[in-house]
């Protein structure tokens, strides 16, 4: 009963605040937030443990604004762990002191200490997040951002009645710092999560869960919009709901050509944002996901549910299974990111760079380092251009700004060092990678291609990366090696899918193009957490412009000191 009645007031809730932020004018640009970073037990799968909240919420508060709101959110810290918040997908203009990783823009905020993170949601609009970005601490701690449009601008799609969040994340039966630190120990990957969860709840497949299912409620005949967010650590994941479509309107905080599907691919860091129509028998109805993963490589293949249930129906209505892809299904997954397109309408336009100052291949590659106090004498590692970036002790950005020396260098290679068959048979020996905290600097205003390739170095595999500071058009991708004697001809220069976080597929690469058009230190890197932390990463120094408008803001006062 009290899943229902919080299920009710959960969807009346829904409804009531859309269509408040629709009708009810704007008091305040300014939008402040309090996060208290609590430890707080939590129970599921018949487990209890302490973990990282941000005020006693898993997932954590929504951030509602509007574009053109200025933010303020304050983060106090009371927990054992040092902590930082990555606002992910806002662009942060000259403003890299708000965007939150650690030791890239800032230092961390130590137990006790605080921070206010103050940035301004400029020409952005839907639905992004915001999650701890050191440690594997966003295992818990993370939570959405939903941007509505300016005053009196309409979606440009059916205007929704209600609509949802749905939060994919993954949970771990045991404290997940101490099973990380076990692993690096040994030189070997952490397990695998224990279950998938939708809203912090694993749904009614998992034992002692039926209290912890997330359940939204919709009338017969009304549209929904659904804003559904990978917050999964290591997962690229396959969503479904039985017996419905879904159309999907935006991806990354940018509306999409709408296409209707039964099934998506959304990675870790990526967003999508669907309507759905209550147009079957009403019932119950499963929302499900699971992961995709098309390499020899373990993952959590466990199924995460949620209800969808037509108001009436008693709670005795067994609810149906959607039919999700095999888990390596490929040719579901490309044909799904081959059907995003960008709106690319004169309101929302696709300013695709047509002509390209930079060309950058980077090659993305798992490797084994000598250690030997590890268990095979090795520790598993990854790099780009056979780099492992090592992680300063103080903010680049810092250095950057202050000019700090010895903290970075600028000679990150814009080609890997060997050419070789990237994808051929896997290749087992000379698996050794140079250390280095080593960065790109990129002129102000020049537009980058950067082709992202995989390699069969240990194994083949997808690897989802995101860039801070930008988005960036997906103008082409394919399987096998790069050929940049035919492929670029078969770009998609009109209207590419814009995104912040982008799969590169297995054994295979992607090509993406961006205007460096803000200044600062922007972190690159896989969002696989576990190659982030193998070291699968790197940072772009862009150059100050020519004004003061176009050149990094001076640092807050209360910037975390390292």
């Amino acid at each position: 009963m009290a899943l229902k009645l919080d299920s009710y007031f959960g969807s009346f809730f829904l409804v009531f605040f859309f269509t408040w932020f629709l009708h009810f004018p704007a008091e305040a640009a300014v939008k402040k937030y309090q996060f208290d970073i609590k430890v707080k037990n939590v129970s599921r799968l018949c487990h209890a443990k302490p973990i990282v909240t941000v005020n006693g919420r898993f997932p954590g508060p929504t951030i509602y604004v509007r574009e053109g709101d200025r933010v303020l959110v304050n983060v106090t810290n009371y927990a054992q762990y040092n902590m930082s918040i990555h606002w992910h997908g806002l662009k942060q203009f000259r403003n890299g002191w708000a965007d939150g990783p650690a030791y890239i823009t800032q230092c961390p905020i130590k137990t006790g200490h605080s921070y206010t993170y103050d940035f301004n949601v400029t020409g952005q609009r839907g639905t992004l997040w915001w999650h701890a970005h050191i440690l594997w601490l966003r295992a818990t701690v993370y939570g959405a951002i939903v941007i509505m449009p300016k005053e009196g601008t309409l979606f440009p799609f059916p205007q929704p009645h209600g609509e949802a969040k749905i939060i994919l994340g993954e949970w771990w039966n045991s404290d997940v710092e101490t099973l990380v630190n076990q692993a690096n120990k040994l030189g070997l990957p952490p397990p695998t999560s224990d279950a998938h969860t939708i809203n912090g709840k694993p749904g009614p497949l998992f034992p002692c869960s039926r209290k912890h299912t997330f359940t939204m409620d919709v009338e017969a005949g009304k549209t929904y919009l659904l804003r559904i967010i990978n917050a999964a650590l290591n997962d690229e994941l396959f969503f479904a709901i039985a017996g419905h479509k879904m159309t999907v309107v935006e991806i990354d905080a940018v509306y999409t050509k709408p296409f209707t599907t039964r099934v998506i691919l959304i990675a870790p860091g990526q967003t999508t944002n669907v309507l759905i129509k209550a147009d079957r028998p009403p019932s119950r109805y499963l929302m499900a996901a699971r992961p995709f993963m098309d390499a020899p490589v373990p993952v959590d293949n466990k199924t995460v549910t949620a209800i969808l249930n037509y108001k009436g129906i008693p709670s005795t209505v067994v609810p149906s299974m959607p039919k999700l892809p095999a888990p390596n299904n490929t040719n579901v997954a490309l044909r799904y990111n081959n059907r995003l397109k960008s709106l690319n309408t004169p309101q929302f336009p696709a300013k695709v760079p047509l002509k390209v100052d930079r060309h950058l291949f980077y090659t993305i590659g798992l490797g084994a380092n000598p250690c030997p106090t590890c268990q095979n004498g090795t520790q598993l590692t990854a790099s780009l251009n056979n780099i492992t970036f090592v992680m300063p002790k103080i903010g680049l950005l810092q250095a950057h700004y202050f000019n700090t020396k010895g903290v970075f260098r600028t000679d990150f290679p814009d080609r890997p060092p060997v050419q070789f068959n990237y994808t051929g048979l896997p290749l087992t020996a000379n698996l050794a990678t140079s250390l280095g905290t080593r960065l790109s600097k990129v002129a102000f205003n020049s537009t980058i291609e950067l082709i992202l390739q995989d390699t069969n170095l240990l194994t083949v595999e997808s690897h989802p990366f995101h860039l801070h500071g930008f988005n960036f058009f997906v103008v082409g991708s394919g399987i096998g090696n790069f050929d940049p004697s035919t492929d670029p001809a078969k770009f998609n220069l009109v209207d590419p899918p814009e995104r912040n976080t982008v799969g590169v597929p297995t054994g295979g690469w992607t090509a993406i193009r961006f205007r460096a058009d803000n200044p600062g230190v922007w972190f690159m890197h896989c969002h696989l957490e576990l190659h982030t932390m193998w070291g699968l990463k790197m940072a772009f120094v862009v150059e100050n412009g020519k004004s003061k408008d176009e050149s990094i803001l001076p640092p807050p006062k209360d910037l975390p000191p390292c």
